[in-house]
């Protein structure tokens, strides 16, 4: 075994040699560049090249002069170098500029406007089962961080009816005895001048229970455009608040109307963008439309290649529903009728025993984040806002009060506590488009690094590939050179051989 081994170690060696000895025989036919020919190659290459300065330096026959140009090529290499530097830094900061700029156009796109009633139960409803107060806390946890005491009395209490109650479906509870929207409750609608109805709103679940969008994407009325500002849209809401009541005890105080005004295109998000109106008000909406443009990493924080599967268009806030709704179907089996999805539907027993602590998990894991490019739902590329200015005045008067009382057939009291007038306009027929933009574009980089070897050294990319050249015929001659040199350092001397093999492997190189 050892003599095998040491036959196939000597056989690697005697190939390595041969090897080496081919490489040998085939740079002998090439004579190496001697001393005198490469300091040729230098001074041909200094008087010719056209990096300014170098020539100065060789040619001159003082060496005052010499030294003095050495020094100017020498200091505007170093600024050259720092220039470089500088910009190339600055580059891959990844800097952007925002640009504001006014576009005015002869017709706008009305956007979608989503309305909710602070009373969000029926009184009747709620008397029977008071416990959905509670249970639409637990719900609407999909929605906002909210923590469950476990020790009140209203949790248990709530645990004991869903045991009772296996069949109860709290969406449908909503749906059949939240906020409705008909004739009673929308008693005017008036969209520029054309007559609007409960037919044109959707119905959408949000915190607030039964809401309604008008303008929706899917809806006929989104296709249309103002063409004046001052005008839009008008309604007058009757609450009914003898009808609908929430639990004071739990905060909700407030009678009237809240509103989100948002794109067609995107879900409403009331979290610090919903406007209230109260009742007895006539509330006067102005409204103005900034689109913003987000560049996409590494400029911004934008990522274009997200899509999501239950919306058009990508939203923060619709992102976030469905990372919420894939980790509740994934551990769960059943999605929560508040977020996105085909899935079967989550019964009260799922919110308690997985739904809520899978919620949690979601929250201290950080499995749903938003905001930066890696987070799992970024911001997006390109969004609209409406920013709104609202004012309130008395409604109705006097004598408007005693018309609408004899025209709706209630006292003058129903109309003060019950009707919420909300008139939303454009302040005028143009849009501000807020956008990112790359301070610093490849051909900008490209053009100043150019500039500075100009300004500097009056180089070019002929110049550059010129240095190149000479450095790399420098480096070929340092190779052959040492590749020469190898055997006779590892005291190598070649096996003997006949004449004949010598001009034979020879002519093979």
């Amino acid at each position: 075994m050892e003599q095998t081994e040491k036959s196939k170690v000597h056989a690697e060696k005697g190939k390595t040699l041969g090897l080496l000895e081919k490489i040998k025989l085939c740079l002998l036919r090439k004579q190496l560049a001697s001393t005198t020919d490469r300091k040729r190659f230098d001074h041909d290459f200094a008087i010719s090249t056209s990096f300014h300065g170098v020539h100065n330096i060789v040619q001159n026959r003082s060496k005052i002069r010499k030294v003095i140009w050495f020094l100017v090529v020498l200091g505007s290499v170093s600024l050259l170098s720092w220039q470089i530097y500088s910009r190339l830094a600055n580059f891959f900061t990844w800097p952007i500029t925002t640009s504001i700029e006014v576009q005015y156009v002869e017709r706008m796109e009305f956007p979608a406007v989503t309305f909710c009633n602070l009373n969000r139960f029926q009184t009747d409803a709620v008397a029977k089962f008071h416990v959905v107060f509670i249970l639409w806390h637990v719900v609407s946890q999909v929605l906002h961080s909210q923590e469950i005491s476990v020790n009140s009395t209203g949790y248990k209490e709530s645990i004991d009816f869903v045991a009772s109650h296996q069949n109860f479906s709290i969406a449908e509870f909503i749906r059949n005895h939240g906020f409705y929207l008909n004739n009673s409750t929308l008693l005017d609608c008036d969209f520029f001048g054309v007559p609007c109805g409960p037919k044109d709103f959707a119905h959408v679940f949000t915190e607030y229970g039964n809401c309604f969008t008008f303008n929706h994407g899917e809806t006929l009325q989104a296709k249309n455009k103002v063409s004046v500002s001052g005008r839009g849209l008008r309604l007058l809401f009757n609450i009914n608040q003898e009808e609908f009541t929430d639990n004071p005890a739990l905060g909700f105080l407030d009678a009237g109307m809240i509103f989100v005004i948002h794109s067609p295109k995107t879900v409403p998000q009331f979290d610090g963008l919903g406007l209230s109106t109260p009742v007895g008000m006539h509330a006067r909406v102005t409204i103005s439309q900034v689109k913003t443009v987000h560049q996409e990493y590494p400029w911004g924080e934008c990522n274009p290649n997200i899509k999501l599967q239950n919306f058009r268009s990508y939203s923060t806030s619709g992102c976030l529903k469905e990372c919420k709704a894939q980790h509740i179907e994934k551990e769960c089996g059943c999605l929560p009728f508040l977020l996105p999805g085909n899935g079967i539907e989550c019964h009260l027993q799922k919110y308690y025993n997985c739904v809520s602590p899978i919620l949690d998990s979601i929250e201290l894991k950080d499995l749903c984040t938003v905001g930066t490019y890696n987070s799992s739902c970024p911001v997006s590329c390109e969004e609209t806002e409406y920013p709104a200015t609202i004012s309130y005045s008395n409604f109705p008067s006097r004598q408007a009060l005693k018309y609408l009382s004899k025209k709706l057939n209630k006292s003058q009291k129903y109309i003060r506590e019950n009707l919420v007038n909300i008139e939303i306009n454009y302040s005028d027929l143009n849009y501000k488009i807020t956008q990112q933009q790359k301070a610093v574009s490849v051909s900008e980089l490209l053009a100043d690094v150019g500039g500075q070897l100009g300004l500097f050294c009056g180089a070019s990319i002929i110049t550059i590939i010129e240095i190149i050249e000479y450095i790399f015929t420098n480096f070929c001659w340092i190779c052959i050179f040492f590749l020469l040199k190898i055997p006779d350092m590892t005291q190598w001397s070649p096996p003997p051989q006949n004449h004949l093999g010598d001009k034979n492997q020879i002519e093979e190189c």
